[in-house]
């Protein structure tokens, strides 16, 4: 079914309801799923020792505890081989909190977070511009977010 990786419908099923609801307990979603609870966490196991699930994460609200600043930013690499040094010094900067490898006009691109505009503006002119390898960067800044969503994993 995907990619020979030995899951099946419950597996995405558990994967879909987990998505939207992570703090479901292992008991009420072998319920809503028609299985018991040891069947769900031996599923899970499964998902996490073949990598698929990685944990789970707190969803903030990040301008409530004062990051008022999502932006985007497009990455121009002097050459695209230099992706894999330029992509190892992002990693260092906690502000990036997302990368791609892209194709079309950017090399990279990367969504960053920062509490303010001068905040912003350290992280692009004191630390970004100085990473070798990169050329240019355009950088959009995020007005609203509209929504975010996860995708549907049941077929």
């Amino acid at each position: 079914m995907s990619h020979n990786l030995n899951i099946d419908k419950l597996d995405l099923q558990i994967i879909s309801e987990m998505m939207s609801n992570a703090e479901i307990s292992y008991a009420d979603l072998g319920k809503k799923l028609f299985v018991s609870g040891g069947t769900i966490h031996v599923r899970m196991k499964k998902l996490q020792e073949l990598g698929i699930v990685k944990g789970t994460r707190l969803h903030v609200d990040l301008k409530m505890i004062g990051y008022d600043v999502i932006a985007f930013i497009g990455i121009f690499l002097e050459k695209s081989s230099m992706y894999d040094a330029v992509a190892k010094e992002l990693r260092k900067m906690p502000e990036i909190v997302r990368l791609n490898y892209t194709t079309g006009g950017w090399s990279m691109f990367a969504e960053i977070i920062c509490k303010d505009i001068s905040s912003l503006r350290r992280v692009l002119h004191d630390e970004l511009q100085k990473i070798k390898g990169i050329e240019r960067t355009e950088t959009f800044i995020s007005l609203e977010e509209s929504f975010t969503r996860t995708i549907n994993v049941v077929e």
